[in-house]
């Protein structure tokens, strides 16, 4: 399941995050987006895991919860219109 992670504290790594969604379940790929001109993390980033009742708790668990100092939104990602 492709996994959406919005509200980030800039300063969050992608190693970070692979640590957190890691106690949920096993972690394909963590992508944080960047900001092409600036090369800074534009606060958000997509989260790839194998095990889709995994990632179903690590969303129910993760939205709302408090990460370096900001409320992080996670969801189900859902494809481009």
């Amino acid at each position: 399941m492709n996994i959406y992670v919005g509200n980030l504290n800039y300063r969050v790594k992608e190693g970070d995050l692979q640590q957190v969604m890691e106690d949920y379940g096993a972690v394909s790929s963590v992508k944080i987006i960047m900001d092409r001109e600036t090369g800074r993390s534009k606060g958000f980033a997509f989260i790839e895991m194998e095990d889709d009742a995994a990632a179903a708790k690590a969303i129910a668990e993760l939205n709302g919860a408090e990460y370096m100092g900001r409320t992080m939104v996670v969801k189900e990602a859902r494809p481009r219109a």
